[in-house]
């Protein structure tokens, strides 16, 4: 045997490196064990807690590990704010996802490093990031669909693999932070009950969809941590649950990081599954299970478990041992060179991470209809810009986000693109009935005429002295989470008054309304506002949320003084001014816009005031966070259809966290475009897609169905009529569907061979040719028709790409499909490749909805897989 000298030392180096990291981590497991051994048993009880107290005799400092990173680091001040995840998933761009990881993290480390490196970390604080969430988006009613990359479960994985790469880094015994894929498992809904509902999904079920996507995470994204979650799963709570996280997780999938509780999980095991009759049991079936963090404060009675015998001390031990590697490996200590000291604050929101937070909104969109090549706009074109999502900050931001330091609002970015000149804007519509909404500008006027309302800022907690900065706020529209409006203000002590003129648009009642976003776990010491209008306090709220809304009758449409104050003495953070102003009034309003324009721009949806995590909302069409109703709620209804009574094109924009019914729209309206919750630069790529700047590449990551009629009950987890794997209805728009201003043809598929041993990788390519004359990207998507199955999905995504080819350009895209995404899963939940005739398609989407190519195979024989 002879071996090139070359490739002798390549293996060498690759065996010299292998041995480094054994020896490293060795080191590092070993500092762990050392440092557990030295705690007392209620010192190990405190560490098992996700806010793990210092303990100074052991030189241990403070650690929350509670940070947040879903599509940007997460309340702790400003940060580069991301698309929402499904706005991400919308991109179907790996790469993307692992640049916008790499961000994550390394602004959270940034603001580590700020603090530095053996001091006490705070909540939102850390380096271990409780993001991806990679639950199967099954239904679209469910609130915190949005959080995820969508309802396929090849697509979840993917997308996961690379963010988490991108938020671990490269170099596995330093990561830059610890991703946290969650909620271990079948968990998406209903938010009401979702503290104790128990899952009985069938095996099948379990194995080909609720899985893979945390398999994926876990064996090729070597993701550092698992969060499991608040539901049982065939009667034990999944934090509890050995066959799942010791047995799956662990031994079959080689997991060998920690899991933590979704927060209060465990605590929940005993309130509302009944599973334990008391927190001490509930914890010691939690921690023996492998759940070695507890997100509350349930595994403070670890102490008793031990004493009554519920539990051996040895069984903490190995939790700790696992977290307290993880914080070596971290660098947490300072005690080795880290490979990210010299991250620092001015990567924060850098000039290179908006221009990402751009690229990422660009890329997120999704053109689903384009009528008479209504698109791209023609510049000097004059605009009606209308709609409840135009102008307000939270629909950029959706939830679990940072602090945008210059978000742009469709608004602001039309204007910006198009000239302020050439728009006219009107807010037209709330989002839903009952649902306040920020006043618009519109309706707001200095004292000396100019738009908006004039803001003192004072640093201070009261209105005494001079005001520190006196400006023109368009808006009462603001998020102040960890942050201070007066720059050089440290204390987070400040005053802010607003005052000027406010002036209905019509004669009717309004019901004025604050919304303050207060610290949730903050029991007290919450931000007193006031309201005064034509110098009668008519809100008052000191902290306790008693009297948030008050309705006013106005007789005609002449100003009215109005002064707003609001003192920063909590943790609270932010404040809108908002209203409900009368249906008719505001129609009129968008009309006349619509009146003196060229074309209408509408933007529709929801927001993340009616969906989201257990929300405070029951309106018709909302409840809790999810949805009752998918349709588009009947006031946007209404002023779609007042403002194409004009006559004038008319484009809609949806923003929101899920899919909306728009019929109406796709029957009616000229263009229509999904930009979803899209990031601090969401406005102004949204003014590019529709110039014409930047030609829209996205695709659906959900089926947009017709109706709420088309779906199961939401309660079912089964998955027969759900997601386009499924569905034997007619969509209203397909998963994976998704127009351009070009268009893209396809040709000569190949297969590396049409007779396939069960268990060999198969080879798949074809030509793709950007026929016309505009530069574009297409997503190239592989779909999997197995043999008639009962259970078979009727189609599954096994491959996909986005790629960018310059007019009349080709080129050929490969796939290698390895035996997994060519498997099939049977009633008992056992993964195998079988024999049988197969057919792919290579596409721009599913086959029949989109342009694409053939090609079948056979598979000869049958490979079982493991789990």
């Amino acid at each position: 045997m002879h071996i090139k000298l070359p490739r002798l030392a390549a293996m060498v180096g690759l065996l010299l490196t292998a041995a480094s990291a054994v020896a490293q981590n060795t080191s590092v497991d070993s500092k762990a064990v050392t440092l557990v051994a030295k705690m007392t048993l209620p010192e190990k009880v405190a560490q098992v807690q996700s806010g793990a107290p210092a303990i100074p005799r052991l030189h241990i400092a403070a650690y929350d590990w509670w940070s947040e990173g879903l599509h940007g680091i997460a309340r702790n001040g400003y940060a580069t704010v991301f698309p929402q995840a499904i706005g991400l998933a919308a991109s179907w761009d790996t790469q993307l996802l692992q640049q916008v990881g790499t961000t994550v993290s390394t602004e959270a480390r940034a603001k580590f490093n700020a603090i530095g490196a053996g001091r006490d970390h705070a909540r939102y604080d850390g380096l271990t990031i409780w993001s991806p969430n990679i639950n199967i988006f099954r239904d679209p009613r469910w609130g915190r669909g949005q959080e995820t990359y969508g309802e396929d479960p090849f697509l979840t994985g993917q997308l996961a693999v690379h963010f988490i790469h991108g938020i671990q880094g490269d170099d596995p015994d330093h990561p830059r932070a610890i991703a946290t894929p969650k909620h271990f498992v079948v968990h998406s809904g209903p938010e009401a009950g979702r503290h104790g509902f128990d899952v009985d999904v069938s095996p099948h079920d379990l194995e080909a969809t609720y899985l893979p996507a945390f398999r994926a995470a876990v064996t090729e994204g070597h993701a550092d941590s698992v969060m499991c979650a608040y539901n049982a799963l065939h009667g034990t709570p999944v934090c509890a649950d050995n066959d799942l996280l010791a047995t799956r997780l662990r031994r079959d999938w080689g997991f060998k990081g920690f899991v933590v509780s979704d927060c209060d999980a465990v605590d929940d095991m005993t309130k509302f599954h009944y599973f334990k009759p008391d927190n001490a049991q509930s914890s010691a079936a939690s921690i023996q299970a492998g759940t070695d963090l507890d997100c509350g404060n349930a595994y403070a009675d670890l102490l008793e478990a031990v004493n009554k015998g519920y539990l051996q001390e040895s069984v903490i031990d190995t939790a700790l041992t696992r977290l307290f590697t993880a914080r070596y490996r971290l660098g947490e200590w300072g005690d080795d060179k880290s490979p990210y000291d010299g991250i620092g604050m001015d990567q924060v929101d850098s000039s290179k991470h908006r221009q990402l937070a751009l690229l990422a909104a660009l890329e997120s969109i999704v053109l689903l209809k384009n009528e008479n090549n209504t698109l791209p706009l023609q510049s000097g074109t004059r605009l009606a810009v209308i709609g409840p999502n135009a102008d307000t900050l939270e629909t950029l931001e959706a939830n679990y986000h940072g602090t945008a330091r210059a978000p742009v609002t469709p608004l602001a970015g039309l204007r910006e693109r198009f000239g302020a000149d050439h728009i006219r804007y009107a807010q037209g519509a709330p989002i839903a009935e009952g649902v306040p909404i920020t006043i618009p500008e519109t309706a707001l006027h200095t004292a000396s005429g100019s738009t908006g309302l004039t803001g003192e800022y004072f640093d201070h907690a009261d209105f005494n002295g001079k005001p520190a900065l006196t400006r023109t706020d368009r808006v009462v529209d603001f998020d102040w989470d960890q942050v201070t409006p007066i720059d050089g203000q440290h204390d987070g002590r400040y005053a802010v008054r607003w005052t000027g003129e406010w002036l209905p648009p019509g004669a009717g009642d309004y019901t004025l309304a604050l919304h303050v976003d207060r610290c949730f776990d903050c029991n007290k010491q919450h931000d007193p506002v006031h309201l005064y209008v034509d110098g009668r306090e008519v809100l008052d709220d000191n902290g306790d949320d008693s009297s948030m809304q008050t309705v006013l009758h106005v007789a005609d449409t002449r100003s009215h003084t109005i002064r707003l104050e609001y003192v920063h003495s909590g943790q609270d953070q932010g404040i809108r001014l908002q209203w409900l102003a009368p249906e008719q009034a505001q129609l009129a309003k968008a009309e006349a816009a619509v009146r003196d324009a060229d074309a209408t721009v509408a933007f529709i949806g929801l927001s993340p005031d009616v969906e989201g995590e257990e929300l405070k909302v029951d309106v018709p069409g909302f409840n809790g966070g999810d949805r009752t109703d998918i349709g588009l709620p009947p006031s946007q209804q209404a002023m779609l259809e007042r403002a194409a009574a004009g006559g004038k094109p008319l484009i809609v924009v949806l923003m929101s966290g899920s899919a909306v019914a728009l019929n109406w729209a796709k029957e009616h309206a000229s263009a229509v475009v999904a930009a979803w919750y899209p990031g601090e630069e969401g406005g102004r790529a949204v003014a590019r897609v529709l110039a014409g700047d930047y030609n829209p590449g996205g695709r659906l990551p959900v089926t947009f169905y017709r109706s709420t009629r088309d779906l199961p009950p939401f309660v079912s987890y089964a998955m027969k009529e759900r997601t386009y794997r499924y569905f034997t209805g007619t969509p209203l728009y397909p998963f994976g569907y998704g127009l351009s201003y070009t268009h893209f043809a396809y040709a000569q598929p190949q297969l590396s061979t049409t007779k396939l041993d069960a268990g060999k990788t198969l080879t798949v390519s074809a030509l793709v040719r950007n026929d016309g004359d505009r530069d574009g990207d297409e997503v190239v998507q592989v779909y999997l028709d197995a043999p008639d199955d009962a259970l078979a999905p009727r189609h599954a995504l096994v491959g996909f790409q986005r790629v960018h080819l310059r007019a009349k350009e080709s080129r050929r895209v490969t796939f290698e499909l390895a035996p997994r995404p060519l498997s099939h899963v049977d009633a008992l939940g056992q993964r195998a490749v079988m024999a049988g005739h197969y057919r792919l398609f290579v596409g721009g989407g599913q086959p029949g909805y989109s342009e694409g190519v053939t090609a079948q195979f056979v598979i000869d024989g049958r490979e079982a897989l493991p789990r």
